[in-house]
């Protein structure tokens, strides 16, 4: 009886996976080895932006001329705690809503990020940079995070990689655009805010400073 009970749950698994077009690259019809990305040019479209880290008009996207990737650059996007600081300015977050349109026949899952920033952080102090991403009508992948620890005078970079395995691939055939959560937050610790400030930034004057997010391709099945 109860290797029934699980024979059951198993297939039921198997169902509900397929309903919500979140199996694994291994259960979609996908091969391990990474296919060449496409030749045609990638276009990738900003539909809307939200959070007071990244006001309209303060968020660019742009794709790698290989395909491979695409990067995300700010230019307000700082959280801060101390002297000059409002109480809201400890946290800050931005939620994009992109579309990505690629050519016919291919999909893709995004494989890595990575996080590239500058962190001012007095002694005592602390911050997280925290991200997650998913496909429109989804169920949303969990935020990753990173920490950072006073004294800190320095770029920091982090990057979230996902095995070949777990990766969430666009549903071919549908129109769903790529949702990115990202958030600041610092925390005062033990610092003294009357005479210091720290802060956590993940923006650029001059687009050095970006987010990279990298492509890996399929072919549709029976594409």
């Amino acid at each position: 009886m109860r290797r029934n009970s699980k024979f059951a749950g198993a297939i039921l698994l198997i169902l509900l996976s397929q309903f919500f077009f979140i199996s694994p690259a291994s259960a979609t019809g996908f091969l391990d080895d990474p296919v060449p990305p496409p030749d045609d040019h990638i276009v990738i479209d900003i539909v809307t932006v939200n959070g007071s880290g990244c006001p309209p008009g303060s968020a660019a996207v742009s794709v790698a001329p290989d395909n491979t990737a695409f990067t995300v650059t700010y230019s307000t996007y700082l959280a801060q705690v101390g002297v000059g600081s409002r109480p809201t300015d400890f946290r800050k977050n931005c939620q994009l809503n992109v579309a990505v349109h690629v050519p016919q026949g291919f999909t893709y899952a995004i494989a890595r990020a990575d996080y590239r920033g500058f962190a001012s952080l007095a002694r005592g102090a602390n911050a997280t940079q925290r991200a997650s991403y998913y496909f429109q009508g989804m169920p949303q992948t969990e935020y990753r995070t990173h920490t950072f620890t006073g004294a800190l005078e320095d770029n920091w970079q982090t990057s979230d990689e996902t095995d070949i395995s777990a990766l969430i691939y666009h549903p071919c055939g549908q129109l769903r655009n790529l949702n990115i959560n990202t958030e600041l937050r610092v925390n005062a610790g033990t610092s003294n805010t009357s005479t210091t400030t720290s802060f956590l930034a993940m923006d650029s004057a001059d687009g050095d400073i970006n987010t990279t997010y990298h492509f890996h391709w399929e072919h549709c099945p029976n594409s």
